[in-house]
């Protein structure tokens, strides 16, 4: 079920369909290949949690970056034909980035639970798990991965879902992004309990077409609320240059995802050294 937006483009409708009903088949198969022993021993082996919000907050550039490991885009576009994972969360530790995004869908995106885990025993940075996340037990596999960070996207779950999976992540010791688009998805978010960031992704679910101002409305609207709780607000999509940085900065955004256009650097370590350093103040 896709909640609670209409979403009037087709194709997206129906890529939206299919990828939730695919994870839903992979949950089921999880589950039947997985005992809860199995899946304790796993959690209990598991890396230790960074914090992935301190890490946000005590960046010395504003707006921080959270640096992204993807293959290809939406419809399987290839972003970066030399993929290696290890390799790239590498570079952009160098380069400055203050976490990671590790994209961990693989139908859709080519991405896999292995990255994370490679990623993590190489790489010292907190590392947020990007996925379509439906059910607990993808959470615990994050967890036991190495994850540090969940992404929760609010056009796909219910408030009820919403608010278990915010406990399960923070039972965990793991912070929850929940990803927006749009201000009746943010209004619902800002009535649950314990939500400490917020992404507000600028790529619509009506017509596909990415546009940054979609941050600037939503904060806009709802800045001073987000303000009061303390939640640390990021943007994702379209954004690609130090003039969008100073833009979405000056919007009330303290941290930015980023990954198609830095992967599309031969450098990653200089891009991203030249995107956070070129018009930002550093601030000690």
């Amino acid at each position: 079920m896709i909640y609670p937006i209409t979403i009037y483009n087709p194709q997206m409708q129906a890529m939206l369909k299919e990828i939730v009903w695919q994870k839903k088949l992979e949950v089921a198969q999880m589950q039947q290949d997985m005992s809860w022993a199995s899946l304790q021993r796993q959690l209990t082996a598991a890396p230790t949690v960074r914090d992935f919000f301190t890490a946000l907050q005590q960046s010395i550039y504003k707006p921080s970056l959270i640096a992204e490991v993807r293959k290809t885009s939406l419809y399987q576009k290839v972003i970066r034909p030399d993929f290696e994972p290890v390799a790239i969360a590498q570079a952009y530790k160098r380069g400055g980035a203050s976490c990671l995004s590790v994209v961990t869908d693989q139908k859709f995106f080519q991405g896999g639970f292995d990255h994370l885990r490679a990623i993590r025993y190489r790489v010292a940075l907190p590392l947020l798990c990007k996925d379509f996340i439906i059910d607990p037990c993808q959470i615990y596999l994050a967890r036991s991965a190495g994850a540090d960070a969940i992404l929760l996207i609010a056009a796909i779950l219910t408030d009820k879902e919403l608010q278990n999976f915010l406990r399960v992540i923070h039972y965990l010791g793991m912070n929850a992004i929940i990803q927006v688009n749009n201000l009746t998805d943010l209004d619902r978010v800002l009535e649950l309990e314990d939500v400490r960031i917020v992404s507000i992704n600028n790529q619509s679910l009506i017509d596909i077409d990415i546009n940054i101002n979609i941050t600037q409305q939503l904060l806009t609207a709802r800045r001073s609320q987000l303000q009061k709780l303390g939640i640390i607000v990021t943007s994702e999509s379209g954004i690609e240059t130090s003039d969008d940085l100073s833009l979405l900065a000056d919007a009330g955004v303290q941290t930015v995802i980023m990954g198609e256009s830095l992967l599309k650097e031969s450098d990653l370590e200089v891009a991203v050294r030249n995107l956070l350093q070129s018009k930002f103040p550093i601030h000690h």
